[in-house]
């Protein structure tokens, strides 16, 4: 009989008798799970490479490789990967040992096949908390890279809990994404998930978005307004850019993650909160710290768990993957039978050194949908997309309309769309201002209570 749920999972197991490697695997198939098979621990450790099971079990005394050695290797490349180790009556003690050190659990030989099952369930129990349909939490994160692949484990862990996030890579690489991911395999989701970018705004701006503010607090206050933790209560905020949040706001946003309770610019009383904290920076944190622009007891109050995602440059396997979906979607969306990319220019996008990592490629993929002609994409076009200048780094003038748009956007939210305070705010003559607005085609009726 399959157990439910079964058949979804992933089990390597790894013995140098191909006697008991081939009874372990037919007493695990006939359960309904998928096996693999390595007949060494370094076989092992290959397969990792191609991608990741759900749990391994290996024989502790083999040729070569052993079995806690073995387990070694697989904790410093992937630490929520569970292990359990099959051993003979004599090293006992060893396996007892090698719990204390993070094995998930072991059993002596010869054992039940029930007991087996058990432990199987409980490893995998433990490995990956149901939390809605499998894999509909990580659908937006398409990847067959094995160091994602650890990653996102991690994240499906710690998403069982209210531990606070941090997540690390460089610019374009999706830390976003995996907010939201985390977000979908939590107990929060469904209740509101709500992000912003701490390096958009300036501070007086920043705070009251956070915070949000009394009527009067300001000038441009005209009325109430809620901040995003108070927008975020029982889910997620996502601070993104974390570490080029101001010092001054460091301080509030700690005590206000301490006492688990948020004060209105202006105002005398608190509001209590229930929010989960995810944040996520480019920066190296412990330089900024070193350089006084980042408090230290706020980096461990935000970095409880630490995810760090790879650079696309790490995950070469994934470029195909990616360019086949960014594709689809641009070919669609620009009205193009566009069915693929031929092969020499698969090429040229997997050994592009992609500084600019995913957002680069998905910017290389849409140039060349738009400029293209044909069926499919060239190596010519590749090659053209990826010699634009502008990929690299974003231009300035593409930088400042950016941020003049959230700016805008932010301070019309602030003001309910009342063009006359907003334009005192940000110190602009109200004609001035009203042609800022059309320049990004933004109506500040959409702002006012109710439009939204």
């Amino acid at each position: 009989m399959t157990r439910p749920g079964a058949a979804a999972r992933r089990i390597l197991i790894v013995d140098d008798d191909p006697k008991l490697l081939r009874l372990l695997a037919l007493r695990l198939v006939n359960e309904g799970y998928r096996v693999a098979e390595a007949k060494s621990g370094e076989q092992a450790l290959a397969q990792l490479g191609a991608g990741l099971p759900d749990l391994i079990i290996t024989d502790m005394k083999m040729g070569g490789m052993d079995g806690l050695q073995l387990f070694e290797q697989v904790q410093r490349q992937h630490p929520s990967l569970p292990v359990i180790i099959l051993t003979a009556h004599g090293s006992i003690p060893d396996a007892v040992s090698a719990t204390r050190r993070g094995v998930f659990g072991y059993l002596a030989k010869p054992f039940e096949a029930k007991d087996l099952m058990r432990e199987v369930q409980r490893a995998l129990a433990q490995a990956a908390p149901a939390a809605g349909p499998e894999s509909a939490w990580r659908s937006e994160i398409l990847t067959r890279s094995p160091a994602m692949e650890s990653v996102l484990a991690d994240a499906r862990l710690v998403a069982a809990s209210d531990a606070s996030v941090l997540i690390q890579g460089a610019s374009g690489t999706g830390k976003e994404l995996l907010a939201r991911a985390i977000h979908a395999a939590s107990h929060r989701y469904g209740r509101p998930l709500v992000a912003l970018n701490c390096g958009a705004l300036p501070e007086p701006l920043l705070e009251s978005e956070l915070f949000g503010h009394v009527k009067g607090a300001f000038t441009g206050a005209v009325r109430e307004h809620q901040g995003l933790f108070q927008s975020a209560q029982g889910g997620t905020l996502f601070l993104d850019e974390i570490g080029d949040m101001p010092l001054a706001l460091q301080v509030k946003l700690l005590r206000a993650l301490q006492e688990r309770q948020v004060r209105p610019v202006g105002g005398t009383q608190s509001v209590d909160v229930d929010v989960r904290v995810i944040s996520a920076t480019h920066r190296d944190l412990r330089e900024e710290i070193a350089a006084a622009r980042f408090r230290e007891d706020l980096y461990y109050r935000l970095n409880v768990v630490n995810l760090e995602l790879p650079a696309l440059a790490a995950r070469r396997e994934d470029i195909p993957l990616l360019a086949a979906h960014f594709l689809a979607r641009l070919a669609a969306r620009y009205g193009k039978p566009i069915a693929g990319c031929a092969p020499e220019a698969v090429q040229l996008l997997l050994t592009a050194p992609w500084p600019g990592n995913v957002r680069q490629l998905h910017n290389v993929i849409e140039k060349c949908v738009a400029l293209s002609t044909g069926t499919l994409l060239s190596a010519a076009l590749v090659e053209r997309a990826l010699a634009a200048p502008g990929d690299d780094f974003e231009a300035f003038d593409d930088a400042r309309r950016q941020f003049e748009r959230e700016y805008l956007t932010r301070i019309l939210r602030i003001t309910d769309g009342n063009v006359t305070q907003a334009a005192k705010l940000a110190k602009r003559n109200r004609s001035d201002f009203y042609s800022l607005l059309a320049r990004h085609e933004l109506d500040p009726a959409t702002f006012k209570p109710g439009k939204a």
